[in-house]
């Protein structure tokens, strides 16, 4: 960073630079309590640390923009998923990626307990039940009620995972158009599917009760689950750039896709996570190219540039790695026209 700037600045300047990361660099606290992976962004008047659930390879670039490129990869949507854990009971619902999840905050029409979702419809609620003494002390208990036990419970559960399902999938599934992951005991999993419309629901499932796990194992068990389907969106949006480029609505040239990027004609641009590309966009009219030197602090990598464009011109990008890519060229473009 110091050589960088120094093509620029003076040595005060770029001093003053360089101190907010002096003193992260000496700050124990947040080194001892770091996640996996840390990003820092600095320019005048912003200094701005963002701890991330994944390792990063170690970067240091100096630009006239962020480079932002290895958070997209963690942020995009392509393997994104949804968790519901699930009981008899109660509910949680977590989102995250490979990496990590997160519980998210259910909004106050989502039901989270059966009490909330069936209410004054709850069967087992008006089943009475006497306790009589046993032999050794212990007590054992007569249901009396409009059924046996065992049926109402089940009605009751039926009832509930079908109000569940309909508001997972109202709220957070048709919204976000994430999988979602059921993580529930078996008996809980064939019936769940049972009563379920939600079209992006996972076959499989996580036979466990919910509780039992830490988020960071659940996260495991459900990207065990989910990598396949993954895949599944790789190889169709490898698919789909090789049907484009034969048709004339796509291409690997980063001039060509540098021309379509200023013009808002990319539809999806597939970058590859681990490549840079030292050439600057010039024109932001034409689209023209130069190649420079990484070293110049005005030059970024035209991969994260160019995205950041793409993005801008309502465009979607996908960061894949190396041997996922369709091309070599280090990105891959499907044109909308």
């Amino acid at each position: 960073m110091k050589e960088s700037l120094l093509q620029k600045y003076s040595d005060g300047e770029v001093q003053k630079h360089l101190e907010p990361f002096e003193t992260l660099a000496d700050d124990n606290n947040t080194w001892n309590h770091t996640i996996d992976g840390l990003a820092v962004f600095s320019a005048t008047g912003l200094f701005k640390v963002v701890g991330v659930n994944k390792s990063f390879e170690e970067l240091a670039l100096v630009a006239d923009s962020f480079h932002t490129k290895p958070l997209w990869q963690y942020l995009q949507s392509l393997d994104r998923f949804h968790v519901l854990g699930l009981t008899l009971h109660d509910i949680r619902l977590f989102e995250g990626n490979r990496h990590s999840l997160t519980e998210v905050e259910l909004t106050a029409d989502t039901p989270k307990t059966i009490t909330e979702a069936l209410g004054d419809e709850l069967t087992d609620k008006h089943t009475t039940v006497a306790s009589y003494g046993g032999s050794g002390g212990e007590s054992s208990s007569t249901h009396h009620g409009h059924g046996g036990r065992k049926e109402e419970t089940e009605i009751d559960a039926e009832r509930f995972f079908r109000v569940v399902a309909n508001a997972i999938y109202e709220q957070y599934t048709k919204p976000s158009g994430w999988p979602l992951i059921l993580a529930a005991l078996s008996e809980h999993q064939s019936l769940f599917q049972k009563v379920n419309k939600n079209p992006l629901l996972l076959t499989n499932g996580i036979a466990i009760d919910p509780s039992s796990v830490s988020p960071d194992k659940l996260a495991n068990m459900a990207w065990e689950i989910m990598e396949p389907e993954y895949n599944l969106k790789l190889d169709s949006l490898v698919s789909i750039f090789e049907q484009a480029r034969v048709n004339g609505k796509g291409s690997d040239d980063y001039k060509e896709v540098a021309v379509a990027a200023v013009e808002g004609r990319v539809d999806t641009l597939i970058v590859e996570a681990d490549r840079i590309i030292p050439v600057r966009i010039t024109n932001l009219v034409t689209g023209n190219t130069q190649k420079k030197d990484m070293i110049n602090p005005k030059v970024d990598d035209l991969l994260d540039d160019m995205g950041e464009l793409v993005m801008k011109m309502g465009g979607q990008v996908m960061v894949l790695p190396t041997g996922k890519m369709p091309s070599e060229t280090g990105l891959a473009a499907i044109f909308r026209y």
